[in-house]
């Protein structure tokens, strides 16, 4: 394919060279003239392991060059792929104009150009940016339609400096965010020769998947230094634990846990995370990140418990009781902590009979009674099917298999919330569905 890469950086630089390693024709463009020289004289604008070898190859082989002209580079490619910098703002927002102006400079372009071309986003740019911001500013430019004159697509990069290359060419997988299904197969043609995973979906997902990345990356560095400093103080390697940790690929290292959906719970993680905090107190040791855990937590039954309320309907039904299935263990349950904050909240005073709550547990028994709350028990139900036809809004809290059989028990007007996706949207035919994350 004849592809133009935008901004000959550490992102373009490197994506222009690997492309053209491969049956790629590449031309980069770049407003700095030094750039442009340097690849078009073999040489690599900035460093990155084995970058060098890998320009110099392909430009002797005329696969790949660079152009200050825009127009040129337009015309001359199939795809464009926008590389410039995405920096911040002196407050800390997304700065686009290096982004805008590239999708100006390609819409003007674009205006004289009869074929079908794709521009592709592969700059770090925020969830709404490429529908609200780019494409109108490459429709006004060029006097075109997307999805129709021409292709928009989002494809992140996942690079790390100094591994760049090798993460080009062994990527963990591929994504391609599209606003029409020929775009993205435009898009997915350049990886033919990369065997990876290829993952299509839409512009705002594939904008969203390099922010997730990023910010977890954060959160483990500062995780690891913050277990470190207790660590220290308390005589123990911290090197040594993070590597045991790191051992367990089932649940430390592993999806589990990375489903979005409610609270936490249980007689083990507040409890030992509490302790660790205290502890840590004692060593006069401040732990940003771990003390925000535990608030977290408890601003997220708050707004299960907003939503409920903003249903405006007094006969609630609640499934699972413990906080999580499988198991009958109801201690630090999020949901009993839901349903005691609805009380707290006065919720029951603004209906003129009271708050009605029902709730069932298939894994309660007559054994567990005596560890609930004495305001809990009178709400328990002996069937789903009692608490399905005496609700208004229902609340699945645990993936408990037996849920599923919910949407087809429901009839209109009822509300069904769902904390932690077990039920798909679709599946509801009467009724409505309100997932708490999705």
């Amino acid at each position: 394919m004849n592809i133009s890469t935008f901004g000959l950086g550490y992102v373009g630089g490197v994506t222009a060279a690997c492309l053209a390693k491969g049956s790629h024709n590449v031309i980069g463009v770049d407003v700095k003239g030094e750039k442009v020289e340097m690849i078009n004289q073999g040489k690599a604008p900035f460093y990155e392991k084995d970058l060098d070898n890998l320009i110099s190859q392909a430009v002797e082989e005329n696969r790949l060059k660079a152009t200050k002209d825009v127009k040129e580079a337009v015309e001359n490619s199939e795809i464009s792929l926008i590389c410039v910098g995405t920096p911040s703002n002196p407050d800390g927002s997304l700065n686009l104009d290096y982004v805008k102006k590239v999708c100006e400079d390609i819409g003007t372009a674009l205006k004289y150009k009869n074929e079908f071309h794709v521009v592709v986003i592969r700059s770090t740019i925020l969830p709404g940016s490429t529908e609200n911001v780019l494409i109108p500013i490459l429709e006004k430019a060029s006097e075109k339609k997307s999805s129709g004159d021409f292709g928009v697509c989002v494809n992140p990069e996942f690079m790390r400096e100094g591994q760049a290359i090798y993460d080009f060419f062994n990527p963990e997988r591929i994504v391609i965010g599209e606003t029409d299904k020929r775009s993205g197969d435009h898009v997915a043609q350049i990886y033919n020769d990369i065997h990876a995973t290829v993952i299509r979906t839409d512009i705002k997902t594939a904008e969203m998947v390099k922010y997730v990345d990023n910010t977890f990356h954060a959160i483990k560095v500062t995780f690891a230094n913050e277990i470190g400093s207790v660590c220290k103080r308390l005589g123990i390697d911290a090197h040594e634990i993070m590597n045991i940790f790191c051992m367990d690929k089932k649940l430390n290292l592993s999806p589990y846990y990375f489903k979005p959906g409610f609270a936490f719970g249980g007689s083990c993680l507040t409890k030992d995370l509490s302790a660790l905090l205290s502890k840590a107190g004692e060593l006069k040791l401040s732990c940003p990140l771990l003390e925000a855990i535990i608030p977290s937590n408890q601003e997220h039954i708050d707004k299960v418990v907003e939503l409920i309320i903003s249903q405006n309907k007094r006969r609630i039904g609640v499934f699972g009781l413990s906080f999580k299935s499988g198991t009958s263990d109801t201690r630090e349950s999020p949901v009993i902590l839901a349903i005691n904050r609805l009380y707290e909240k006065g919720y029951a005073k603004l209906f003129e009979k009271g708050y009605e709550i029902s709730v069932f547990d298939p894994n309660l028994d007559k054994s567990d009674m005596e560890n609930l709350p004495s305001n809990i028990v009178p709400l328990l139900s002996p069937s789903l099917e009692e608490v399905v036809e005496k609700s208004e809004v229902l609340v699945i809290a645990n993936n408990d298999k037996d849920f599923k059989r919910i949407p087809s028990l429901m009839r209109e007007g009822q509300v069904l919330i769902d904390l932690v996706k077990v039920i798909e949207a679709d599946e509801v035919k009467d009724g409505e569905y309100i997932g708490v994350c999705w």
